[in-house]
């Protein structure tokens, strides 16, 4: 099992897959034993009852989705990721703000 296991969540879980992928890059060259994952709005009642984890960020365009997604998180930390952060796929700040969360 994962050190921290971090989940984005997006419409659906496909333009976040490239995030996840740049977030994973950074995450091994720190050494640090991340799982990070992406799935879709309507999975997140499902992982958050079947897998332990540490973070939840959303990417901007479902961000008027916030208030939803943190009620089915059940305590889980959540925030909505950088715009300017996502729009670079930039992983080592990504990944700096769920650190922020744990």
């Amino acid at each position: 099992m994962a050190e921290k296991t971090i989940m984005l969540v997006c419409n659906a879980g496909m333009s976040t897959s490239m995030l996840v992928t740049k977030m994973k890059e950074v995450a091994v060259a720190d050494k640090k034993d991340y799982e990070i994952f992406a799935v879709s709005t309507s999975k997140v009642p499902e992982m958050v009852a079947n897998k332990h984890i540490d973070a939840i960020l959303l990417g901007p365009q479902v961000r008027y989705m916030a208030s939803k997604v943190k009620d089915q998180a059940k305590g889980i930390p959540l925030e909505v990721i950088n715009m300017t952060d996502y729009g670079t796929m930039n992983g080592k700040n990504v990944i700096a703000q769920a650190e922020r969360l744990f």
